[in-house]
């Protein structure tokens, strides 16, 4: 039976260096479309409280702080204009614990746009302490449970912010950022932030498919991992594995053939690298099969500020939250695997005799290892029946 466990649990993890959300060279100052994410404190649900019968009817109920907060979002254009900075808010969601700010930089500004974020983040700080510090009572008095959720309680400013005299999460790096790049990324920064109440609501009532396990054993190997565990112990596994040569008429083959096997009920294994993978793990995960995606490099570090609050991005969350996918990462020593090596160097001694090319060994840190492993990893799960 494959378990899953973590390391340390109920423990405090020792943090690593606060990591900053920057890109190196951008001009913070220039027109551009960014998307923030400021989370509160530990975050504590200073603006209120999730509320709805269903994830589709779900909403948040803003408390009179979270309503200021609100208020202050819609007028941060016309307040920041008076300060010589063009910018437009193109989107915005105030969540229990956390805002989110779709921006727009219309003109080049007189300091970079982190000004504008971190004087919103400091109104908002004196906001609160002049409603609730003063007068002793609380914008959203809560404390954890042993379950790691959060309930009423009275706690007070001081006990929560002691010491530090700011509601929002101590990060150097103030607050994490996305920039726009692409075509298409704009409407999907819009529709991700109307969308957060509907994707709190299925992860608040699922929580189970959204935890993070740090140490998951399955066929001797170790992984950390997200999603379905049960889909491990499957009697009935599959393992799509394409060349990315294959033809578009080899990739529909073979989709052909394992969309055949989900449908009587077969589990599929992908690392979901080559285009034909991707496009095969695409079409099982629209049309509700079940799935487990090994990962390369998918989940926060442990210890980052970002683990706890983890949660898979697009399609991947919807798929979680119905129980159809499971999230695979190994860990350092699984890519270390003996049994893996060898069976690594076998797949690469074989490709290069196919190719009529003398085989020379790669080093185990090599993205090519690490992809060619992962594939030995997932046929090692699929032939495992424990």
């Amino acid at each position: 039976m494959a378990q899953a466990t973590d390391k340390g649990q109920g423990k405090r993890r020792p943090v690593d260096p606060m990591r900053h959300h920057r890109e190196n060279g951008w001009d913070y100052k220039g027109r551009a479309i960014y998307h923030f994410t400021l989370p509160v404190e530990e975050r504590y649900p200073l603006f209120g409280t999730l509320d709805g019968e269903s994830a589709e009817t779900a909403f948040v109920r803003l408390n009179a702080f979270g309503r200021r907060v609100y208020q202050m979002l819609c007028g941060l254009a016309q307040f920041y204009a008076g300060k010589g900075f063009a910018v437009k808010v193109l989107a915005q969601k105030v969540m229990p614990d956390h805002v989110h700010l779709v921006i727009q930089v219309l003109e080049p500004l007189p300091q970079s746009v982190g000004a504008v974020v971190r004087g919103f983040k400091s109104g908002c700080t004196k906001v609160y302490k002049e409603m609730y510090l003063s007068s002793g009572e609380n914008a959203a008095g809560v404390h954890e449970n042993a379950a790691g959720v959060h309930e009423n309680a009275p706690v007070h400013f001081a006990r929560i912010f002691a010491g530090r005299g700011s509601i929002w999460q101590q990060d150097a790096a103030y607050y994490h950022e996305r920039i726009l790049h692409a075509p298409g990324q704009l409407r999907r920064m819009i529709d991700y932030v109307k969308d957060n109440p509907r994707r709190l609501w299925i992860k608040s009532h699922h929580p189970e498919l959204f935890r993070l396990h740090r140490q998951t054993e399955a066929a001797g190997l170790s992984f950390t991992s997200m999603g379905n565990h049960f889909l491990l112990d499957w009697p009935d596994k599959q393992v799509v594995e394409m060349s990315r040569s294959a033809t578009n008429e080899e990739v529909q083959e073979q989709l052909r053939k394992v969309l055949a096997a989900a449908h009587n009920g077969t589990v599929t294994y992908t690392a979901a690298i080559s285009k034909g993978e991707q496009l095969i793990a695409r079409t099982l995960r629209e049309q509700g099969y079940p799935l487990v995606v090994l990962l390369n490099d998918g989940f926060p570090k442990e210890g980052s500020p970002h683990e706890r609050y983890y949660k898979p991005g697009g399609v991947y969350f919807e798929a979680c939250s119905k129980g159809q996918l499971l999230l695979l990462e190994p860990t350092e020593q699984t890519f270390l695997d003996a049994g893996i090596q060898t069976a690594v160097e076998e797949t690469l001694c074989r490709k290069a005799e196919e190719r009529h090319y003398a085989y020379t060994p790669i080093p185990v840190t090599s993205q090519r290892y690490h992809f060619v492993a992962l594939n030995e990893m997932a046929k090692r799960l699929a032939q495992n029946l424990d």
